[in-house]
């Protein structure tokens, strides 16, 4: 088989298939990008422009593959082909997580473009295909980001890589071409298994522990989530005990392609945020005032003041890695 039959003998293979075409420009690395916990996170394998991802469906697991076919000025497009049980499911949900349902309109209507700093004007020329990817899976994301509360993302991505290869499961084969270590992150009945000390094990201290099993314990609700506005699921999520403005911020980010909710309380955002548009550190109430003129669409500018490439100035101390296996 030649490297440009391959592809199409995949395709033929798989449980179930789908091809996308964005409106404009797309790049899927930068797309996708938010929801890896790092590069080795195990329910993801990239390899080169192509991205696999196993997840859970309703209807059962599945193992995708998606490729960016189209490359011209005038087509874009991305191939998705799934396996496994949850096949058919998971490809319904491609677009969507893909960021189709991501409308930049209103960000790029020349009266609304005209206010933006001139950073995020530039950075949003060179950035049109980026989309905020929608991936409705609640638990699948509220897990990885209650393990980045409060410690170093270094820490966080290290104990959830750890817990997915201990409690999670191989994802479904895809023939030969499954990426080799391809896991399915814990359902959240998988989760609720993991004894406490496997949690100290990974390095996870009691609180957040804690935090991620009263969550689970309410996962059918935390599902249902999805189906809802995001700053209304957001409301929702907050009322679980040990979920805050952050969590819930970053969560539906990622769950639902929020354009607007801004991570509150997160340890570097508004020092960043303040030093990219008035070149001085600022707090959470300076950063919503900073970022007010452009209410439904402030996470768009952070994403774009993210993707010019500023680098703020070290103000203080970072945050140091504890260590709870110790303790």
């Amino acid at each position: 088989m030649t490297i440009a039959e391959a592809p199409a003998r995949l395709a033929a293979a798989a449980d179930a298939s789908l091809r996308w075409y964005p409106d404009g420009p797309y790049d899927l690395a930068r797309t996708l990008g938010p929801l890896l916990r790092g590069t080795s996170d195990p329910s993801f394998s990239a390899q080169g422009s192509v991205i696999w991802h196993a997840f859970t469906t309703e209807e059962g697991p599945a193992t995708v593959r998606l490729s960016p076919t189209g490359g011209t000025e005038l087509e874009h497009r991305v191939d998705a082909q799934a396996w496994g049980p949850g096949a058919a499911a998971a490809v319904a949900s491609v677009p969507r997580l893909l960021g189709a349902g991501d409308d930049w309109r209103a960000f790029d209507e020349p009266a609304f473009h005209a206010t933006l700093p001139r950073m995020v004007r530039e950075a949003r020329r060179r950035s049109l295909a980026l989309r905020l990817p929608s991936t409705g899976r609640m638990i699948d994301q509220l897990v990885p980001i209650i393990l980045e509360q409060k410690v170093t993302v270094i820490e966080a991505r290290r104990a959830y890589r750890y817990l997915v290869h201990r409690y999670g499961t191989p994802a479904p084969l895809a023939g030969t071409s499954t990426p080799p270590g391809l896991v399915l992150a814990p359902t959240a009945a998988q989760w609720l298994q993991v004894p406490s000390w496997e949690w100290h094990k990974a390095g996870v201290g009691p609180q957040r522990s804690a935090t991620v099993m009263r969550a689970l314990r309410s996962a059918v609700a935390l599902e249902r989530l999805a189906a809802l506005p995001a700053l209304e699921a957001a409301a929702k999520m907050q009322t679980i005990p040990g979920i805050g403005i952050w969590t819930a911020a970053e969560v539906v980010q990622r769950t639902h392609g929020c354009p607007d909710s801004i991570s509150v309380g997160d340890y570097h955002l508004a020092a960043y945020v303040g030093a990219a548009l008035t070149g001085r550190r600022t707090d959470d109430a300076g950063m919503l005032r900073l970022l007010a003129p452009w209410e439904g669409h402030r996470q768009r500018v952070v994403r774009m003041i993210q993707s010019s490439g500023f680098r703020k100035p070290t103000f203080g101390p970072r945050m140091t890695i504890q260590d709870h296996r110790r303790h």
